[in-house]
């Protein structure tokens, strides 16, 4: 049966978290917000967080910064998923991917779905692994933000959850996660 199993060790991620807005600052994102305090409370460390306006260029070297720190592990962005003209987070980040996570957009729309029914239509969130960090791209909303991470990431980023999780394939924990 799939879950967090208690008898195995938690391993603590590195987990930067980029917003992309605007209009945002770091007073008045909440998305970003509920990001850092439920990683932060889920055990990981906050590698770093930043806020970048919705330009193709600042998005790709934020994330493209963070993907070449190895002390970064996994890669949260919030924002720019959308369909609106300044909306270019794939267009951005997709182009730095050496594999796509495919699963995780559908796992995003079945949870955002049961949330906010065929509006779900409306977001391309996506994940993928650059180099060995592996990157998920949230809509900008905190519902989206929530949805995500209490239905899909808190789980599969928790070294504990059986039968595999995502950080046995980070590799600084493969030996201890195997």
């Amino acid at each position: 049966m799939p879950g967090i199993d208690q008898t195995r060790e938690f391993h603590p991620l590195n987990i930067a978290v980029l917003t992309v807005s605007d209009t945002r600052t770091q007073a008045d994102d909440t998305s970003g917000g509920f990001l850092v305090d439920s990683l932060v409370d889920a055990g990981h460390k906050l590698a770093g967080r930043a806020i970048v306006r919705d330009d193709v260029d600042a998005i790709a070297a934020q994330v493209g910064n963070w993907a070449k720190d190895d002390a970064v592990d996994v890669i949260l962005t919030t924002g720019g998923t959308g369909f609106s003209p300044r909306d270019v987070t794939p267009e951005a980040v997709k182009p730095l991917f050496r594999r796509e996570m495919d699963g995780f957009s559908i796992l995003f729309h079945m949870a955002s779905h049961d949330t906010v029914g065929l509006s779900t239509l409306q977001s391309r969130a996506f994940a993928g692994q650059i180099g060995d960090s592996f990157v998920f791209c949230l809509p900008g909303s905190t519902g989206a933000c929530r949805d995500g991470w209490t239905r899909i990431l808190q789980d599969e980023l928790d070294s504990r959850y059986r039968p595999c999780s995502l950080p046995g394939q980070i590799p600084r924990l493969r030996e201890q996660c195997a």
